[in-house]
């Protein structure tokens, strides 16, 4: 069977997943939908509710590093998976602490016990600390790009996008030149193309 992927275009979770779905050059049925009116088909084959979900014929993959694994072990032309020391690490701070800073700048109303500046605070000093590994080699684990870039790019991306003059006015010409290049990369523009929202069969 192809592969159903359920996804939304934004979900910077989604969009790790399709850009090592698209290095693998594994094709999937793409089924975009709403995260406010979520599918049944869906929610039955992951309840959890949250995209990406992989139906695949061994099963569902809900996880999106999951997702990037499951991908990359079938097909990883670019290397991805060869391991760099740190790259661990710098999943864990993207996922834990700075995904957390990043939301309670992006959705102030959704944590009103949180202060908005302290949290841009708080994820500037992470990207500060990424801008100074960027000034020792193009990508974040060594001279070429691996999972841990396409892992931490979109939520780098999410982030400048909430105030992009401010982003592009702090010093960090490496993180910007390396986010613009990812932003400019064909793989991007074919991860975002835009697809239909999906629509659940009609019965009878």
């Amino acid at each position: 069977m192809t592969p159903i992927l359920w996804s939304f275009r934004r979900c910077p979770f989604a969009m790790r997943a399709r850009l090592a779905l698209d290095v693998a050059e594994i094709s999937v049925e793409h089924r975009e939908i709403l995260l406010r009116d979520k599918p049944a088909a869906m929610l039955a084959a992951s309840p959890k509710g949250t995209v990406p979900v992989l139906e695949t014929q061994g099963g569902v993959i809900d996880e999106s590093l999951d997702v990037m694994h499951w991908a990359l072990r079938r097909n990883d032309p670019g290397g991805w998976l060869d391991h760099a020391p740190g790259e661990a690490a710098l999943i864990a701070a993207n996922d834990g602490p700075f995904k957390q800073a990043l939301d309670r700048t992006k959705y102030p109303n959704r944590f009103p016990e949180s202060d908005p500046v302290q949290a841009r605070q708080a994820a500037a000093t992470h990207l500060a600390g990424l801008n100074d590994r960027l000034g020792q080699h193009a990508s974040l684990c060594g001279p070429r790009d691996t999972l841990v870039d396409a892992a931490l790019f979109p939520f780098i991306r999410q982030f400048a996008m909430i105030d992009r003059p401010w982003f592009d006015a702090q010093p960090w010409p490496h993180l910007q030149a390396w986010l613009n290049r990812h932003l400019e990369s064909a793989r991007f523009a074919r991860i975002m193309v835009k697809h239909p929202l999906y629509e659940a069969p009609q019965s009878g």
